[in-house]
């Protein structure tokens, strides 16, 4: 039976042209061969319409008329073969007429399970099929999508010795903001790990250990970087010198002091604007800096290799991170529904002050991003998360007495010659050649301040200072840097 009569809503998506959700085949006097693959791939991501009788350009050209029965017959037999597909799926071609020519219409819905096509794994990126079957990482994203399932509750062969006590204390006392009589007082740290589901048991493995969001939130940075060696957040603020930065931190280390990093590294290039929220002043810029860093830190994908990123240009902050994505394309926050990344790590954060319930992070964003500018913050789902934060002029405007670069400031805690990553090889090679130095000389001949020196000083573990004061000297215990 043709219906002749086709929806305002399929002609839409008709003349939207081809997108991550949408896909046309001209099938004119035979099915495309690879009409399979893009079912597979609608399957695996997020479901997805196909159009037969339309050509990449949307022009409707139709199949012709004594052809649609053969095609709908060998359609419907070869998504219910399992050798062909895997899961076997149970879809109708719809037909409809448009101007005389008659289209067949196919909708895929999501899969709670991977589907295969003749054996291999098919996923959607744009407006194209992509073969992963032999791309590990991607092929364990599509899994991890489907089965709910949480990368960071992976147990590890690590236990609270391979943990940092003063972290786990410092956790306990941050929650008197929120709760002067919060449970964690009253726990061990062992009690304080189980009860937030940082310390669990493979049953598969038959080993319990503490799991990968605990390592990430309270562990050593020795202990993270041998869990997940790709794991940092690279911060840059890139206003004068555009085609590199003028200022940069990469961060490789906890989560939460992540978060103090991350915080200070924004604070020091964003000037906090006055603005009241009623008849109280509040700081528009720090609000919006503590929800787009928390979104950073706790809902990215940690098993992917993609680089974090917050990034401060004259009109724009960036946060970019891998996602398993639930969705693709901007988000509307009056239609968006929240889901949970990395529930263990946002269970801490939320306890610790630093976030609030899923899903108050978008409406935040917004009301402080009108605030601070003026304007709308954009969010964007896909394999990659971003945010874009808008900026007034003013945010990124120096201030104080012209430096060396076109009128503005040089970074004081950033070297001038020095790249960001070769900051703790130069301390060390001068400690080599003068152990007696002071961390006011390494500045000096950096241009960094000493209270950067010593910062970068205490994460290097094979340098120590034995002696006080003038008497004393550095020392260098290993060659491990």
């Amino acid at each position: 039976m043709i219906n002749t009569t086709i929806p305002n809503t399929l002609l839409q998506l008709i003349n939207g042209g081809e997108s991550i959700s949408v896909e046309f085949k001209e099938s004119h006097k035979a099915l495309n061969k690879d009409v399979y693959d893009t079912v597979c791939s609608f399957s695996n991501r997020n479901g997805g319409h196909i159009f037969l009788g339309v050509k990449n350009n949307s022009e409707i050209i139709g199949i012709e008329e004594d052809c649609i029965e053969k095609i709908k017959k060998q359609f419907v037999e070869t998504i219910n073969n399992t050798s062909k597909m895997y899961p076997p799926l149970y879809l109708t071609p719809v037909m409809y007429e448009i101007d005389g020519k008659k289209i067949l219409y196919i909708y895929v819905p999501e899969s709670n399970e991977v589907c295969r096509c003749a054996g291999k794994i098919w996923d959607r990126n744009e407006d194209a099929d992509i073969d992963i079957t032999n791309h590990a990482d991607e092929v364990y994203r599509l899994y991890s999508r489907k089965r709910g399932c949480y990368f960071v509750n992976k147990v590890t062969r690590f236990g609270l010795e391979d943990l940092r006590p003063d972290l786990i204390e410092r956790a306990r006392r941050m929650t008197r903001y929120r709760d002067q009589n919060h449970p964690w007082f009253s726990m061990s740290d062992e009690e304080m790990l189980r009860s937030s589901n940082l310390i669990l048991k493979d049953d598969y493995e038959q080993i319990e250990g503490v799991t990968y969001a605990g390592i990430l939130l309270f562990g050593k940075d020795s202990t993270i970087m041998s869990i997940l060696p790709q794991h940092k957040t690279d911060a840059i603020f890139r206003v004068v010198n555009v085609d590199r930065y003028d200022d940069r931190d990469v961060v490789i280390t906890n989560l939460i002091e992540s978060y103090d990093r991350l915080m200070a590294f924004g604070k020091k290039h964003l000037n906090d604007t006055f603005h009241l929220e009623g008849i109280q002043s509040v700081s528009a810029r720090d609000h919006i800096l503590r929800e787009i860093i928390s979104n950073l830190l706790v809902h990215r994908d940690f098993s992917s290799s993609y680089v974090p990123k917050l990034i401060i240009e004259k009109n724009n902050i960036i946060t970019e991170n891998g996602n398993l994505s639930h969705g693709y394309g901007a988000l509307n926050p009056k239609s968006f529904e929240p889901v949970s990344k990395n529930p263990p790590i946002a269970k801490v954060f939320r306890e610790i002050g630093l976030a609030d319930e899923l899903g108050s992070g978008m409406r935040n964003t917004y009301k402080y991003t009108r605030m601070y500018s003026g304007k709308e913050p954009v969010f964007v789902e896909g394999d990659v998360f971003r945010i874009t934060i808008p900026l007034p002029d003013i945010a990124t405007a120096t201030v104080g007495p012209e430096g060396h670069s076109e009128g503005q400031n040089v970074p004081h805690d950033v070297p001038h010659d020095v790249p960001h990553d070769e900051v703790k090889e130069s301390i060390l090679k001068m400690i080599m050649d003068n152990p007696k130095i002071t961390r006011k000389e390494i500045g000096e001949k950096l241009g960094i301040s000493a209270k950067t020196v010593g910062r970068k000083i205490s994460e290097m573990k094979n340098v120590v200072y034995d002696g006080s004061g003038n008497n004393g000297q550095w020392k260098i215990i290993s060659n491990d840097k």
